[in-house]
Parts: structure tokens; C-alpha cells; sequence
């Protein structure tokens, strides 16, 4: 198994595309699965496409259905962070993707993007783990 750990900066934008990361780990590993994992409990993966405003429109869904008020009982941090902690429930902090001879088999429009709402915590790591076939 290969494994390697990346350093992420989500203090510019909530949402990063780690697709390119990724097909960089993977290339020339032949064919297999990848496993990616966020290991914070305010942090998510998302297979989306980017680019057509889909980042907007998926930070505005989510401002929708996790309000950033003090509505939540976890209240310690920023106003709504409580929220942040049930975002994993909803945009999982892991999943697996096939390796095809080397290459990420993503769909056409598909990309795997780092979802971040949490302010307070803008460092975050993120694990690809290749298993061979």
C-alpha cells in the first residue's frame, strides 16, 4: 500500500479541488482503488464538477440546510460552528475511488473537492492511500 499525507490551506476558499493531487499520486500505480480521508470532524469529500458555479452553489446549499446561528448546542468557536460539526453527516470525510492503469476513473465532469466551512481551523490534511489490485 502507498500512502501519502497533504497539507491544506482552506483560509482562501471552502471549497479546494484536490483532483489534480490526486491523479499525480496515483499516476503509473497500475490499477487498484484509491482511499481518501479527511481526518477532522468539521471537513468533508465531494465528487462534483467545478468550475460552472457548482462550489457556489453547493456552499449555498449547505448555508441552507446548516445554518451558521446559535441554534446548535456545540456553541464553542465562531457563531455557528456548531454546524461545522455536522457537516461530515451530510458531505462524508472519505471515500474511494477505482485506479485504472495508472489513472483516477472520475467521470467526465467529476472532481473530488475538500469541503471546509469551519473558520477557525483553516489547516487541514488529507490522506490518499492507494491499494493495488
Amino acid at each position: 500500500m502507498r500512502s501519502i499525507e497533504l497539507d491544506v490551506d482552506t483560509s482562501r476558499t471552502r471549497i479546494v479541488d484536490l483532483t489534480r493531487e490526486l491523479e499525480r499520486f496515483c499516476a503509473d500505480l497500475g490499477d487498484g482503488l484509491v482511499s481518501v480521508f479527511v481526518p477532522h470532524a468539521t471537513a468533508g469529500l465531494a465528487l462534483m464538477e467545478t468550475g460552472s458555479g457548482s462550489e457556489a452553489d453547493l456552499l449555498a446549499a449547505l448555508d441552507r440546510l446548516l445554518p451558521r446561528d446559535s441554534r446548535y448546542q456545540h456553541a464553542h468557536g465562531s457563531p455557528g460552528h456548531g454546524a461545522d460539526h455536522l457537516l461530515p453527516a451530510l458531505v462524508s470525510p472519505s471515500t474511494t475511488i477505482p485506479v485504472l492503469g495508472g489513472r483516477i476513473a472520475l467521470g467526465t465532469w467529476q472532481s473530488l473537492v475538500l469541503v471546509d466551512l469551519n473558520v477557525d481551523n483553516p489547516r487541514r490534511h488529507v490522506r490518499f492511500s492507494f491499494l493495488p489490485a
